[in-house]
This record gives structure tokens, C-alpha cells and sequence, in this order.
């Protein structure tokens, strides 16, 4: 890679359940402090789960301008344009610093839930003998709802309203694939700058499972069921685990190339070295069983030109499921060896596609303060996952290069390798 194509990370941002801001943030991580708590924003009565991680001291209106834009902003989209204006200005990544023109946002998303009540009305409205008629909704939802409803939910609007916040006028592109869209979209921003599309890029991703109708869904699938303590639910490779603890969050980046980063002298945080993805087939008769991970993890390798013995930490997923932590400590220790491995979902549990961007986070802090997060709740070691788990306490003199690895349950996985800024 020449020198005028590398790329460099800048700038953090990150709204998450263990703190807003970088410093919040990486303060969690080294006192091992849990954001899963029981849920405050609705009640869960009658409901098997009553905890997650959850973001309770966010205001949008403290982070947001001008703040008539909340109207047509959903709870996500705020985390996502919150965390992108911190990345900025931890960037120093002013108006007229960069070309506009020259600047994109690429960011992972999915379909956001509305709650409830801002559709009730209209679907009150089509009730017929206190059942619902859908020949009446069509009329109903016209004059119910608000007409811009829809702009607040759709995948593609937390990176529309980071351009225009921005005035970003390059490439803006969302990526929906789960846990795995925010270092998807990472790896996309890279290639971007890479390619010479770009002199700098805005990217990350954000998801939530704290609507009302997205949480209720969640206690359909595998989540964890540990209500009288739930700071000890998310245990990625320990013998107890029992399922993912759902949660939300955002965290976004601002990827230069190295050129443009010395001549704003901005400091440089950490260096992608590359990144790969790839995917297995999951069907009702074949469920998921790694080689996409394994093949993620050496394409990494491969594109940043190391051996497994250069990794000073692996930064994996960590579900905190049976066959999901499994697979995944089959994946790692079978490709990389015994390398250190920690878990920062162990601390917020999974966030859908913004997931991998706070995950990543801990790894770029890592990388820049030379310690690597212990894995919270890591107490009893499955003998099933032998895998170096870094707990107890953070680990220090570990090599400042690092791959972070997600992967989705229907068969993506990414991994990006990052390393320190002299390396």
C-alpha cells in the first residue's frame, strides 16, 4: 500500500450503555463496569426477559442541530448522528478542513422499529368490531400519522443525515448485515480512501433493541434469561453462559488517508492494515458452523501481511450463546493460535449493527493506551472454547496490532486488523 493510500484512524464517537463519549467509554472497560441493567424504557411485565443494555442518559437535543431535525429522527438515527459529531471534533475535522466534496459517510444500519403508540391511532382508526380491517388502514394512516413517519425508520437515514450534518457530498452508502454491518462499513470507507474516492470518510453503525416491538422479538431468539442479575447475563465462553443480552448503541470513526491526516496534523489513533469478509450458507437443515469466521479472520491476516504470531489481541463478537461463542473460539484459536482474546460485549451486550463499531472502539483504545480490556464475567472457562480470554484485569505489553471479528448468525462474518499508529 503506498504511502498516499494508507489509511488512518483520527477521530471517536460513541453512544453506548457504559458511557457516552470516549472517556466514558474506555473508563467501563477498565473499571469492569456493566452496562446491563433492568429495562427503564418501557414496562416488561409479562415478559421472560427484563433487562438489557440500555442507554439511559442519552438527550438528543444536546447533540442535535437544529433541533426541529429530531422530528424526523428515530432514537437510532440520534446515536448515530451523535456519535459521528463526537468522531469530528475528536477529529478536529472542521468545515473546510477537508474538501466537501472529498468527504463520504458510509454507515451500518437496519430497519428501525417505531413504537407502538405512533401508530396506534391509526390503527384504532382501523378497527372494525374490535378487530382490524386492513381495507380501512390506507385512509387511516394518511390522516393518522405523520407524514414523514417513514423518514425516521429507514436504514438509510442515519448516514443521509451525518452527510448533510457534515456537509459530506462524496460517497454515503449504508450497510445492512447485522452484527456485521459497522465493520462492514468500515472496511468499505477504507477501500473508498483506498481507491482515491475520498480524502477522508465518516463510518460506523448503530442499532437498537430497545423499542417496544424489537425487545418483545428478541425473547423469541436466544437470549439470555439471568433476570435476578443482570450484569452477570452476557458471559461470552464461560460455562454458564445462557443467550445474548440485546441492547443499542452507536459508534462512528473518521477514516483518512494518511496524506490528508499529516496535512491537517491531525494525531493518528490507529492504522488499517485491512480487513476481509466472507459468508457460509444457513438454511432450516444447515446451521451456521464457522468457516466463514475462519475464512474472514486469515483474509485479514493476509491483507495486512501478518502471521498469527503478530497479533498482540483478538477483538471477537462474543455472543454469549452455546453454539455461536463455540464456533467462534473454534474459529480463532484454530486460525491465530493462543492469542489474548477479549469480549467488550461482555459489558453491553449485542447491538445489531452497531455492534461491531462499539466493539471496535476498545480495540482502538487499546491499541493507543497499550492495554487490552478484560472480558467481563468470564469466571468459569468452557472447556469447549479454549481460548486465551483476557479477564480479571486489563492486559498490558501485548503487541499494538489487533483483528476484530463479527459475524451475524445467518452466516456473515467480518474481521478488521488495525495497528498503532508507529507500528
Amino acid at each position: 500500500m503506498s504511502s498516499t493510500r494508507e489509511v488512518v484512524i483520527t477521530g471517536l464517537g460513541v453512544v453506548s450503555p457504559i458511557g457516552i463519549g470516549v472517556d466514558a467509554y474506555w473508563n467501563s472497560l477498565l473499571t469492569g463496569h456493566s452496562g446491563v441493567k433492568p429495562v427503564a424504557a418501557f414496562p416488561t411485565t409479562g415478559l421472560p426477559v427484563h433487562f438489557a443494555g440500555e442507554i439511559t442518559d442519552f438527550d438528543g437535543k444536546q447533540y442535535i442541530s437544529p433541533r426541529k431535525s429530531l422530528k424526523v429522527m428515530s432514537r437510532e438515527i440520534q446515536f448515530a448522528v451523535a456519535a459521528a459529531g463526537m468522531a469530528t471534533r475528536h477529529a478536529a475535522l472542521m468545515p473546510g478542513t477537508v474538501d466537501p466534496e472529498r468527504l463520504g459517510v458510509i454507515f451500518g444500519a437496519e430497519l428501525m422499529h417505531s413504537p407502538p403508540e405512533e401508530i396506534e391511532a391509526a390503527y384504532r382508526a382501523s378497527a372494525m368490531d374490535r378487530r382490524f380491517n386492513i381495507r380501512r388502514w390506507g385512509e387511516a394512516a394518511m390522516r393518522e400519522i405523520f407524514p414523514l413517519w417513514m423518514l425516521k425508520y429507514l436504514p438509510n437515514m442515519p448516514a443521509c443525515h451525518i452527510g448533510i450534518a457534515h456537509d459530506a457530498r462524496g460517497p454515503n452508502n449504508t450497510i445492512t448485515l447485522g452484527d456485521a454491518s459497522s465493520l462492514m462499513a468500515l472496511a468499505e470507507a477504507a477501500h473508498v480512501i483506498e481507491r482515491g474516492q475520498a480524502d477522508a470518510m465518516i463510518a460506523g453503525g448503530v442499532g437498537s433493541w430497545l423499542s417496544a416491538t424489537a425487545f418483545v422479538r428478541s425473547q423469541q431468539l436466544d437470549a439470555s434469561q439471568r433476570n435476578a442479575a443482570p450484569e452477570k447475563a452476557c458471559r461470552p465462553f464461560d460455562s454458564d453462559r445462557d443467550g445474548r443480552v440485546y441492547g443499542e448503541g452507536a459508534a462512528a470513526f473518521v477514516l483518512e488517508s494518511a496524506a490528508s491526516a499529516a496535512a491537517r496534523h491531525a494525531p493518528v489513533l490507529a492504522r488499517f492494515m485491512g480487513a476481509s469478509s466472507a459468508f457460509e450458507s444457513v438454511t432450516t437443515s444447515r446451521q451456521l458452523r464457522g468457516d466463514a469466521m475462519r475464512r474472514a479472520l486469515r483474509g485479514a491476516l493476509t491483507a495486512a501481511h501478518w502471521q498469527a504470531s503478530d497479533l498482540g489481541h483478538v477483538n471477537a463478537h462474543g455472543a454469549s450463546t452455546r453454539l455461536g461463542d463455540k464456533l467462534e473460539a473454534d474459529a480463532i484459536r484454530g486460525t491465530l493460535g493462543d492469542v489474548p482474546v477479549t469480549a467488550p460485549s461482555s459489558y453491553f451486550g449485542s447491538l445489531g449493527p452497531g455492534a461491531g463499531g462499539v466493539e471496535l472502539l476498545a480495540t482502538v483504545l487499546a491499541i493507543q493506551h497499550g492495554l487490552v480490556p478484560a472480558t467481563l464475567n468470564f469466571e468459569r472457562p468452557d472447556p469447549t472454547c479454549p481460548l486465551n480470554v483476557v479477564a480479571d484485569q486489563p492486559l498490558t505489553g501485548a503487541a499494538r496490532r489487533a483483528v476484530t471479528l463479527n459475524y451475524t448468525p445467518s452466516g456473515q462474518a467480518v474481521a478488521v486488523a488495525l495497528s498503532g499508529a508507529a507500528d
